[in-house]
């Protein structure tokens, strides 16, 4: 038995786990199919609920008042009507706790076993790993002493980093990033690291690639999305650290739009367009509340943004656009907003062209099934090049978080694996159980066979 299951990669174990997953999924399927069935009227009365929350939402942020304070009413009012649907859909009798107790515990089945199925033996993954590589000669952790409310005095990043025999380059009024870290390399650095947020990241990271250099994510940011979405802990910094010692190896994709490159997202319409007005960073509600009516009010012309999806189709107008290094998680899941991946080798791109509340409601509603693509006013898909135009020649974006304005056309494009990265030993496990997250069908079926889907790709 065991030559048979290292001859297919597969051991009875997870094949089992994988039958488990695709049952769980099957009865939930047909569940949700007799619960549409037994409650076609609490389900109508539901989405019109959510509808009149989407358009009452979006005339509260879009509006001034008398019509703001019409869109609060109707927003209420759809709340309430997606209350009594629930309520109409499980009345008592029904034991409605015991049943949204075996949907939950079927639905954890799925998931739990689903992905237990799609991580292989994860103790072993960095033990496997040919990555190990020799620590830096002379490796430069470069330290923003602001960010995050002052995490590098606050964890004591600088002793440790000196402990560890890694040179510490403070960041201070007057001093610019880019020639600090230029400067390292000149003086033989053969490592960079950054402790700051994801705009410090990129670029530092931006001359990491530049030179050829292994690159160090320190989690010293307020948010740290990309520290988040590599698996590296954000709760302690000094954690990442070590990475320069004891480092394994691993490598990324990252982004450009033009000769910039960015680790997160680029964003385009209404957010990069708010976060340029003057007082935002110190007063971001007031700012939004004021500016959105301006943006969106019924008077005003749709973004001057114009692009062309994989189908060749042409889209005018979109009041947001998102770019992102690697596509974000959408939907009803815990990890929304988070990338489960870092090297799929693409760009995750995502535009609203939604400019009413009616098109806001037919979205929200189109989601609440789960078509959201299938609205004309959504736009969501994968590519490894994508282009933004304006007529004007000039278009507000956000990249990693700061605020820039560039020239027309912004040309965006993924490098598969072009980022080196040292982690700390465990982040590869810490990936792996990432990736584990996306159960997909097609893997859980390979598997069932007997047949492992990872290395299937790999030949």
């Amino acid at each position: 038995m065991q030559t048979r299951e290292r001859q297919d990669g597969v051991g009875l174990s997870r094949r089992v786990l994988a039958v488990a997953s695709l049952v769980a999924g099957a009865v939930l399927v047909v569940a949700t199919l007799v619960f549409a069935a037994r409650h076609v009227g609490a389900l109508l009365i539901g989405l019109v609920g959510l509808a009149m929350v989407a358009a009452g939402a979006w005339w509260v942020i879009t509006e001034e008042l008398p019509r703001r304070a019409i869109g609060v009413a109707g927003a209420a009012v759809g709340g309430v009507l997606v209350v009594v649907a629930g309520l109409n859909a499980t009345p008592v009798a029904d034991r409605p706790v015991l049943r949204l107790g075996a949907v939950a515990a079927m639905f954890l089945v799925m998931v739990v076993c689903g992905r237990a199925a799609l991580v292989r033996d994860l103790h072993e993954r960095d033990a496997r790993s040919p990555s190990q590589v020799a620590p830096p000669q002379h490796p430069v952790l470069l330290c923003n002493p602001w960010s995050g409310g002052g995490k590098v005095d606050r964890f004591g990043l600088v002793e440790l980093a000196e402990e560890l025999g890694v040179e510490v380059v403070m960041l201070d009024h007057g001093l610019d990033l880019e020639v600090l870290a230029r400067d390292a390399v000149a003086r033989g650095a053969d490592c960079l690291g950054m402790a700051g947020g994801d705009g410090s990241q990129a670029l530092v990271a931006s001359i990491a690639v530049e030179h050829g250099l292994p690159f160090v994510v320190v989690s010293a940011g307020t948010r740290n999305h990309f520290a988040l979405d590599l698996g590296i802990d954000r709760d302690d910094p000094r954690l990442s650290l070590h990475a320069f010692r004891d480092g394994i190896e691993r490598r990324i994709d990252f982004a450009t739009v033009g000769d910039r490159l960015f680790v997160n997202n680029v964003s385009l319409g209404i957010y990069a367009t708010i976060v340029q007005q003057e007082g935002y960073r110190d007063a971001k509600v007031d700012t939004t509340k004021v500016a959105l009516p301006e943006m969106l009010g019924r008077a005003q012309e749709p973004f001057d943004l114009q692009f062309t999806e994989p189908d060749g189709s042409e889209v005018d107008g979109a009041y947001l656009i998102q770019v992102s290094n690697n596509p974000y998680v959408l939907g009803a899941t815990l990890d929304a907003s988070q990338r489960r991946r870092l090297d799929t080798g693409t760009l995750g791109v995502v535009a609203i062209t939604a400019s009413t509340g009616a098109e806001a409601a037919s979205v929200v509603a189109m989601s609440a099934l789960g078509q959201r693509r299938r609205s004309r006013h959504w736009h969501e898909f994968t590519t490894e090049r994508f282009e933004v135009r304006s007529r004007s020649g000039r278009a507000f974006v956000g990249v990693d978080g700061e605020a820039l304005e560039l020239d027309t056309p912004l040309a965006f494009e993924i490098h598969p694996r072009g980022l080196r990265l040292l982690v700390p030993n465990g982040n590869l496990t810490a990936a792996e159980r990432r990736k584990a997250r996306d159960v997909s069908i097609g893997d859980l079926v390979a598997i069932a066979r007997g047949v492992d889907p990872l290395e299937a790709r790999n030949q």
